[in-house]
């Protein structure tokens, strides 16, 4: 069955140009216009992943967002902002409330598909079951594949899925230096140089959640000039 995509954009040209490219690739599509209609549309057709503007009438994509992420039947399906705002500030706020990727307008929907397909791979590839139970540990860090969750010192902690990612990353390649790309690549299935933000973005947000003190991190350590790397189990 091809996988539904949810449109939402108080633009009707702009929904009508990227479910026609979405619908030469394959799938599905819903169209919304503003947040009420999105948050009904998606509680009633549960589509795949969600297209999502920011600046809309009747809630915006950030209240929208926040709504999916705290409801537990929505919180996992798949979001990728679109927005005519392109300062840092308003990237990182979206990410810090969940969307898993972003996409400033305007934009090549030729673009927009690829994304699409790379955050609906990456999807599929987390919910593939593992062949035994898979869990990795680091210290208080203890990542369970196979029920995609985290304790830190025992204590259940939340993570997106673009963290989650991040931190198995990290966590199979313990004292190894990733760079930029390998993360990106890892967590959100595709890198380019515009994506160097985000990736720091979510770094941050999952330092904030696991890491005694932020600011001077214990586990995930910069490398300047080149990535990140997780400190071993011998530091």
């Amino acid at each position: 069955m091809a996988q539904r995509i949810l449109v939402v954009d108080d633009d009707k040209s702009i929904v009508k140009v990227l479910v026609g490219y979405l619908e030469q690739s394959g799938y599905q599509t819903l169209a919304a216009y503003d947040g009420d209609s999105a948050l009904h549309a998606l509680r009633r057709e549960r589509p795949d992943l969600i297209l999502l503007d920011l600046m809309m009438p009747n809630r915006d994509g950030w209240e929208v967002t926040q709504i999916i992420r705290a409801d537990k039947t929505l919180a996992t399906t798949p979001i990728i902002m679109l927005t005519a705002r392109i300062e840092d500030t308003d990237k990182i706020v979206g990410l810090e409330l969940g969307a898993d990727d972003y996409i400033p307008k305007p934009f090549n929907p030729r673009e927009v598909v690829a994304r699409v397909k790379a955050l609906l791979r990456r999807v599929r590839l987390d919910q593939s079951p593992n062949a035994a139970p898979h869990v990795l540990v680091n210290g208080g860090l203890k990542l369970d594949l196979d029920q995609r969750s985290l304790t830190v010192d025992s204590q259940p902690v939340e993570l997106t899925r673009t963290e989650f990612n991040l931190l198995e990353a990290f966590l199979s390649n313990p004292g190894f230096t990733l760079t930029r790309d390998d993360l990106l690549e890892k967590s959100m299935g595709y890198a380019y140089e515009g994506l160097g933000r985000a990736l720091d973005t979510h770094i941050r947000n999952l330092r904030r959640k696991i890491e005694p003190d932020p600011d001077n991190p214990k586990y995930v350590q910069t490398v300047y000039g080149v990535g990140y790397r997780l400190a071993g189990d011998d530091r």
